[in-house]
């Protein structure tokens, strides 16, 4: 299911080191609404869901999660810092209790939905924080993204909510899918 390609997900051009940045950038590596919480999040609620429409969102949606997981990563390098093993911006290390353990299909996509949101807070947060233009972009960029997985999550809940949804769930992975054209 999960693919690897050798570039970003995005292009990264930093003009110059920010060593401090970079450690507020650790939050969206390895902190409670990162990139690495949405990925292991997806990837659990993916095991358990019986919906195999739903269970490919969340599969999907959890791959492009690591991949932005990666850039993360390699902007902290770029800024002078090192993404150390999964620690947040104040040097705390990664919980599994930031973990939503729902199994109930309008549970997950509440708690996701609800990660979407707080993930997309955090980087409006930290758009305003950055000097540099090429961050600031990046971090526009993965914002957005989140946007997407939100709109496609609340999507899935009104389809679970309406008493069916299975014969909407393909049109949602088509969807998720054309949302990447723009990005290659």
């Amino acid at each position: 299911m999960f693919g690897y390609r050798k570039r970003l997900f995005y292009p990264l051009n930093i003009e110059e080191p920010d060593p401090v940045f970079a450690y507020v950038l650790m939050e969206h590596y390895g902190g409670r609404d990162s990139e690495f919480s949405a990925a292991v999040q997806y990837l659990n609620h993916r095991s358990n869901m019986k919906n195999h429409h739903l269970r490919e969102l969340l599969g999907l949606i959890a791959a492009e999660e690591l991949g932005h997981m990666e850039l993360i990563a390699a902007c902290i390098n770029k800024l002078g810092g090192q993404p150390v093993s999964y620690l947040n911006a104040q040097g705390s290390p990664w919980e599994l209790a930031y973990i939503d353990q729902s199994s109930d299909p309008l549970s997950v996509l509440e708690a996701n939905i609800n990660l979407e949101y707080r993930s997309r807070t955090l980087y409006q947060k930290h758009i305003k924080r950055a000097n540099d233009p090429g961050v600031q972009r990046m971090l526009v960029f993965l914002a957005n993204r989140e946007d997407v997985h939100k709109k496609l999550l609340q999507k899935a809940l009104r389809n679970f909510k309406q008493g069916g949804g299975s014969e909407k769930f393909p049109e949602l992975i088509y969807e998720y899918k054309m949302s990447l054209q723009v990005l290659e």
